[in-house]
């Protein structure tokens, strides 16, 4: 995308979504995974542009609630869907009439569970990720003993059938930890559906690859992740999120002031991590370029507008010498950005969205 294209928006802060560097990406992702199927999942971003743009480049779309499962039902009426979440409602469950899979979380869960329904059980493995910046571990799917309970109970129900087990276990893993992980959980998933009677099992291994926000240029290996992924005899899900959409968006905003205090110079930004929440959540400077200035530059702090010494994008990082007015436009803002801030702390005016086409 041309930053050029977005110093002079008639206001700011605004999100901008390259979508067509999107499409190119999603479709070279699905080049590289071969027969493993791709889900896109909402949480990451569920803007209706962005879904509208994934979606003929993917198998279908992950939702993790009843909102999100409306919203997408909405946006794309006719695509495929899976649904998860640790604690779906019972008003969520009979919302999920017609999806492609539901993956159950607890006995108790599959026991509110009226059907008909095609589930995979959510398996909680003590496998270990070295270098995982999350594990998903605590409340997320269930243990040998709960599995065995749930398979029990779905061999005795005519309305759900077991169609494989979900075991997304860590993000933030490189293409060969995630091979490695993935291997070790269907040397034990499909030997296990085979044991209760699934004959053509289904293995989703769910998201979490690696995005480097110190290095906007990097890239999970697709191409190495796909080729290893084939060796796995069974059918194979993933359900990537962040990895897909955090590269093709920019919030864009303007300089207010710039101040000295104590010897730091910060930069007070129009918007703030209300808007962004992503460095804050990650403990990360966000990547961004000065688009409006330039020449030798020195250590400053990027902040926003709100009341709280948290509200920072960078810290104290090189910046050309910046003035009330300036436009700095922030990098991999396409993912779990927006959608998890909070919106309404000090009522400030929401961003505007545009969309490269």
């Amino acid at each position: 995308m041309n930053l050029d294209d977005v110093r002079d928006l008639d206001r700011f802060p605004a999100y901008v979504y390259d979508l067509p560097g999107l499409e190119t990406h999603v479709e070279s992702i699905r080049a590289a995974l071969g027969r493993t199927e791709l889900f896109y999942a909402a949480k990451a971003n569920p803007d209706a542009e962005i879904l509208r743009a994934v979606a003929p480049h993917v198998d279908g779309i992950e939702v993790s609630s009843g909102g999100e499962l409306a919203h997408v039902r909405e946006t794309l009426p006719d695509i495929r869907l899976a649904f998860g979440g640790p604690g779906k409602s019972d008003e969520e469950l009979a919302l999920a009439t017609g999806v492609d899979r539901l993956h159950v979380e607890s006995p108790r869960e599959l026991d509110r569970l009226r059907g008909p329904a095609d589930v995979l059980l959510r398996a909680n493995l003590p496998l270990h990720a070295p270098g995982a910046a999350l594990t998903m571990s605590g409340p997320f799917g269930m243990d040998e003993d709960a599995l065995e309970e749930c398979a029990r109970r779905i061999t005795g129900n005519p309305h759900i059938t077991l169609r494989g087990v979900h075991a997304h276990l860590a993000s933030g893993l490189d293409a060969p930890a995630m091979l490695d992980l993935a291997h070790r959980i269907a040397e034990w998933a499909i030997p296990w559906l085979k044991t209760h009677g699934v004959d053509d099992p289904e293995l989703n291994i769910g998201g979490g690859m690696a995005v480097d926000y110190t290095s906007p240029e990097s890239r999970f290996d697709w191409r190495a992740y796909g080729a290893g992924l084939a060796d796995i005899p069974t059918r194979l899900r993933i359900e990537p999120g962040r990895s897909m959409t955090a590269y093709h968006g920019w919030y864009v905003t303007d300089v207010l002031d710039v101040k000295t205090t104590r010897g730091e110079t910060y930069v007070i930004l129009r918007g703030g991590t209300h808007h962004l929440r992503t460095p804050v959540t990650k403990g990360h400077d966000q990547p961004f370029k000065a688009l409006t200035a330039n020449g030798p530059e020195s250590p400053a702090t990027l902040v926003g507008q709100l009341c709280t010494p948290k509200d920072v994008f960078a810290r104290d990082v090189p910046v050309p010498s910046l003035r009330p007015g300036d436009v700095i436009a922030f990098a991999m803002a396409g993912a779990y950005a927006w959608n998890i801030s909070h919106h309404d702390f000090l009522m400030h005016p929401e961003p505007a969205f545009h969309y490269i086409r």
